[in-house]
């Protein structure tokens, strides 16, 4: 009988873990908010070492040729391969990530274990700390020449083009869309992370790697790191303050509806057995009291 339920809903394991983690960060958010933020902000200063080793690799090969063929493509290959491990850094450790919050948050409004209050205050203080994560790491970058050359140069080009989406209502619809992908294949990796059917590390690893190569290689758009790469373009190169708000705040809104509901709510809905089991005894009294009724 439990064999024949966990085949038609799989994913109750998942579902279980994310209300765990959900648990976890109310509890934070409220005693402890301090210590919450200190993760948040770690992750942001995760984000803002890895995005600019990314536009490192990238500035390296832009500028590189074998006969008369640019490495420019190579360049964003490896750059965004490079990026990778900036979630595995994040999950492992235990640092605190606005974009798989989304999927958490609505998981535990789904099943009724949050309010949506308390899933906002989770939300409103992780971004917080991944803005003061990333921003610290701006600050320094202000004071070395790391983003100065090539890695700022194609760190600026980046800007450009993410603001450039602000021009037009076509332009955000692109940048809406991007940023649905985006968080998309962020939460999917930590779907199949939280399913509870990969149990090795260098899986888990492979699977982060992967979703966030493909977000760097065709340049989705992530709210937390386009917040860390704005403040480090703004304080090392200047840059447009309120399209830059704009930019996130349409990031936002993709990435909560590429994890929180192509993800969050999908599965939830997915894998909620309540009314299979309320048919599935009402059915059961019905053939039970079925023969003593008969005259």
């Amino acid at each position: 009988m439990a064999d024949s339920q966990n085949a038609l809903f799989p994913g109750k394991q998942f579902i279980s873990t994310v209300l765990e983690a959900l648990e976890t960060k109310t509890q934070m958010t409220g005693s402890i908010a301090h210590r919450y933020l200190m993760r948040a902000a770690m992750a942001g200063m995760i984000v803002a070492v890895f995005y600019i080793v990314n536009y490192a690799i990238i500035g390296i090969f832009d500028g590189l040729t074998v006969g008369e063929t640019s490495m420019a493509g190579l360049g964003r290959v490896l750059g965004a391969l490079c990026f990778g491990p900036a979630l595995v850094f994040i999950y492992y450790t235990r640092s605190e990530l606005l974009t798989s919050n989304m999927m958490v948050v609505v998981v535990g409004a789904y099943y009724r274990r949050s309010s949506w209050w308390r899933g906002l205050r989770v939300l409103g203080l992780c971004l917080f700390g991944n803005f003061l994560g990333g921003l610290v790491f701006a600050i320094l970058y202000r004071f070395s020449s790391l983003v100065q050359g090539p890695t700022g140069e194609m760190a600026v080009h980046s800007v450009e083009v993410k603001l450039g989406y602000l021009s037009s209502a076509s332009g955000v619809g692109d940048l809406f869309v991007r940023a649905i992908l985006c968080n998309f294949m962020i939460n999917l990796a930590m779907l199949l992370i939280y399913n509870g059917y990969i149990h090795e590390d260098w899986s888990k690893i492979f699977s982060m790697i992967v979703a966030v190569f493909v977000f760097a290689f065709l340049g989705l758009e992530h709210s937390v790191a386009n917040t860390v790469l704005f403040s480090v373009v703004g304080l090392t190169h200047g840059i447009d303050v309120p399209l830059a708000l704009a930019n996130v705040g349409v990031a936002l809104l993709g990435n909560f509806v590429g994890g929180g509901l192509l993800i969050g709510a999908y599965y939830a809905y997915a894998n909620d057995d309540t009314r299979f089991l309320r048919r599935k005894e009402m059915k059961g009294a019905a053939q039970a009291s079925g023969p003593a009724d008969r005259p």
